[in-house]
This record gives C-alpha cells, sequence and structure tokens, in this order.
C-alpha cells in the first residue's frame, strides 16, 4: 500500500510539472498565426506510417540509419511496458496485461532484446559524437550546450534500458516456478550469473519508472522534444509538392481589392504584416516544427550553400526560431517587446539570401521540416516591407515594373535582335 500511495505521489507531481510545461508552450503557440488546413486524413496517417514509423528517410544513411530506427521501434515497444508499470503502479498490481497471452510474451520479449540493443547502440551514438566528430553536429548553432543536451539524453536512454533489464532479472530471480511473459536476455543473464538477483526487481522497477518520469518532463526543455513531437509533426506536415510555395492571403486581398472597383475597403482592419520579421509572424506549424528538429544537421549536410561556404544554415534556422521564442514568448505575453527580432538578431539577411530554394533540406529531413517556407517568408519581409533585397534583385523588380520583364529592355525593342 505503501508503494502504491509514494507511486500515485510521484505520478502526480510528474503530470502536474509536465502540464505546466505544456501551457507554457500553449501560450507561445497562440503567439503564431494559422497554418495551412489539415486536411486529406487518410494520405497523412499512410504519409506518417510511411516516414515516422517506417523511418524511410533514415534510411539514406543505410548503417546509422539502420541504429536510429532499431531504437526507435525498440521506444515504441518498451512504451507498451511503461504503460503496464504504471496501471500497475496506481492500481497495486504486478503484469497486468499479462491475460493478453501471445501478444503480451512477444511484447515483453521485443522489449527485453531491444533494451540490450539499445544500449549497444547509445554507447555508439555517444562515442560518435564524442571521439569521430561528425562535421554535421558542428556549427554555429550547435554550442557546448546542445553537445551535453544529447549526451544528457544519451545517458537517460542508456539508463532506463540498463533498470528495465535489472527490473526483469529480479523478477525472473524472484519467480523460479514460472513467471509472466518471455524475457531472452533477462533469463540468459540469470542463468549465466547463477546467483539470487532478485533483489534487483524493485529497484529496478522504481528507477525505471522514475527515470521515465524525469525524462518526460526533460524533454520539453531539449533537443530531444523530439521524442514526443517528430510523429505528431510528421502526421501535420505539409503534403503538397515541396516547390509550391503558399500565397499570402493579406497580398491575396490586396490584389482582389484592387481589380475590383465597387470593393470597400475596411480602413478599421488592422493592416498585416507581410512575411517573418518576428516570432509573432510565424505559424504554428514553424513553430512546432522549431520544436520538433531533432537537430540531426542532414539538412545542413546537403545545402549546396553550406557546402559551398555560405552562411547559410538550414538547421540554424529552427534553432534560432526556438531560442527566440524562449527569449521573447514570455515577454510577448505580457504585451511587452524588447526590441529585438529573429530577423537581423538572430538570422541575418545574408544567410536568407543564400538560399537556392531547391528544398534539399526538406527532402532529406527524416520528420518533414519545410526549411524554405520559413526562408521565403523572411525574404518576403524583406522585400514587401522594407525594400531590402540585394542590389540585383531591385534591379529586377525595377525591369518588370518599367518593362514588363526582368531585362533592361522596353517591351518595344524586345525583338530587335531578331533583325538582319
Amino acid at each position: 500500500m505503501t508503494k502504491q500511495i509514494l507511486f500515485i505521489i510521484s505520478l502526480a507531481i510528474t503530470l502536474g510539472v509536465f502540464a505546466w510545461s505544456v501551457k507554457r508552450l500553449w501560450a507561445f503557440f497562440k503567439l503564431t498565426k494559422p497554418s495551412y488546413p489539415i486536411k486529406n486524413i487518410g494520405a497523412r496517417i499512410s504519409h506518417t506510417l510511411d516516414v515516422a514509423f517506417g523511418q524511410t528517410k533514415i534510411f539514406r544513411k543505410p548503417v546509422i540509419g539502420l541504429m536510429h530506427a532499431l531504437v526507435f521501434w525498440g521506444f515504441l515497444v518498451i512504451t507498451l511496458g511503461s504503460i503496464e508499470i504504471v496501471i500497475d503502479g496506481v492500481f497495486g498490481l504486478e503484469r497486468s496485461f499479462a491475460f493478453t497471452g501471445w501478444f503480451y510474451d512477444f511484447v515483453m520479449a521485443s522489449g527485453d532484446v531491444f533494451a540490450l540493443l539499445i544500449i549497444v547502440f547509445i554507447k555508439a551514438f555517444s562515442l560518435r559524437r564524442s571521439i569521430l566528430r561528425i562535421k554535421r553536429f558542428t556549427g554555429v548553432e550547435m554550442s557546448s550546450k546542445s553537445y551535453w543536451d544529447a549526451q544528457i539524453a544519451l545517458s537517460f536512454i542508456g539508463l532506463l534500458m540498463l533498470s528495465l533489464l535489472a527490473f526483469n532479472v529480479g523478477y525472473i530471480s524472484n519467480h523460479p516456478n514460472g513467471y509472466e511473459g518471455v524475457y531472452p536476455v533477462s533469463a540468459a543473464i540469470v542463468n549465466l550469473v547463477n546467483l539470487d538477483l532478485g533483489w534487483l526487481q524493485e529497484p529496478g522497477w522504481w528507477i525505471h519508472i522514475l527515470l521515465i518520469f524525469v525524462f518526460a518532463n526533460y524533454l520539453p526543455y531539449s533537443k530531444h522534444f523530439h521524442v514526443f513531437l517528430s510523429v505528431p509533426n510528421v502526421f501535420l506536415a505539409n503534403l503538397e509538392p515541396l516547390t509550391k510555395y503558399p500565397n499570402l492571403e493579406s497580398i491575396t486581398k490586396e490584389v482582389k481589392l484592387m481589380l475590383d472597383p465597387e470593393a470597400a475597403y475596411d480602413e478599421s482592419e488592422e493592416v498585416a504584416r507581410f512575411g517573418v520579421k518576428d516570432v509573432e509572424d510565424v505559424s504554428w506549424k514553424n513553430y512546432m516544427d522549431s520544436l520538433a528538429c531533432t537537430q540531426c544537421g542532414r539538412c545542413t549536410d546537403v545545402c549546396p550553400a553550406n557546402i559551398t561556404g555560405k552562411l547559410l544554415s538550414p538547421r540554424k534556422i529552427f534553432v534560432d526560431l526556438r531560442k527566440r521564442m524562449d527569449e521573447k514568448g514570455p515577454i510577448a505575453i505580457k504585451g511587452e517587446d524588447d526590441g529585438k527580432s529573429l530577423l537581423r538578431d538572430y538570422i541575418t539577411e545574408e544567410e536568407l539570401w543564400a538560399c537556392t530554394t531547391c528544398n534539399a533540406c526538406a527532402q532529406e529531413c527524416p520528420i518533414d521540416i519545410s526549411h524554405p517556407n520559413l526562408i521565403m517568408d523572411m525574404r518576403r519581409y524583406l522585400v514587401m516591407e522594407e525594400a531590402a533585397a540585394p542590389a540585383e534583385l531591385n534591379t529586377m523588380f525595377t525591369n518588370i515594373e518599367n518593362n514588363g520583364a526582368p531585362w533592361q529592355f522596353s517591351p518595344e525593342d524586345r525583338l530587335k535582335w531578331t533583325e538582319g
């Protein structure tokens, strides 16, 4: 009974802290603009099964992709076991899902094997970051905090798997005449050690579930928030072709007003900002992308602008968006301003104009973030609000305005090249 009460208190604290974090993020989301409508649910489910659960984009790097996919699939299986632990803790039960029979045996066996695999892979991931110094893990946006954030998350995951194995080993040792489920790895450890390891069951159970509770509340402040958001982010991704950029509704409305002589202009309506200058101008999907970003660097790794030495790093665009929202969100909620903005204080004009809009970053992103859409919206602000395009583009805009074409020739002279 004491165990049950302590567990319920721990669960209540966990849910309370997590609810506070969600409330904080929800307040930030309310600062953003609407995005595209969410429709074609069938197509979205199919896309999610393929990209999120099938991890198809990850396999473009076959070896590390397989390792990451196995960790992800292992987490899915182990999550079922974690749900069982929560139910057992609340109601004072043991192995409450055992009634599912063969399915329970399959889940427990898979979780036991995956726990060992994940421990091995997590160690490999950690050494890879520390020793190999992979280029895509570096960049101006990747501070020492990012490095330690990754190492802390990897440590959490490793300890979760170790505590799960300890719990299973203790459970098997305490039930020599038979137990619920199948545990290939844990049973092998018990047989190999040939000692009474029953004392591991209780501490293994408590350490495992408390680590889950702490990790769940650490994630909203970590780059590993994608553990929660990657699947929803893929489901909510824009299913239009990557090269199709949405029109600004405010511009469309202005054009329609100009073309309709009988249209009445509502002077009381607030004039919308064209494009994106700061976090309150981005869409909720842009902000969700920044929270879901795994910071894996695959986008920057394939960016032709970055490869050729230009300042642009597609990953930095969304890392900066998240940082800026963390900075401005709390004061914006109060109706205050700090005099800074996402544009220029975080992201420079040079970065934005370096983008070729080739969409290699969006194609490569394992969770379907569309970097060029946000870059284009920030360019729109520069052009339409400040007329701050590069000189070459301003010349082209002037020619289009005066000559109806990008070239510096009048329409009457356009065919002179054919003479003779």
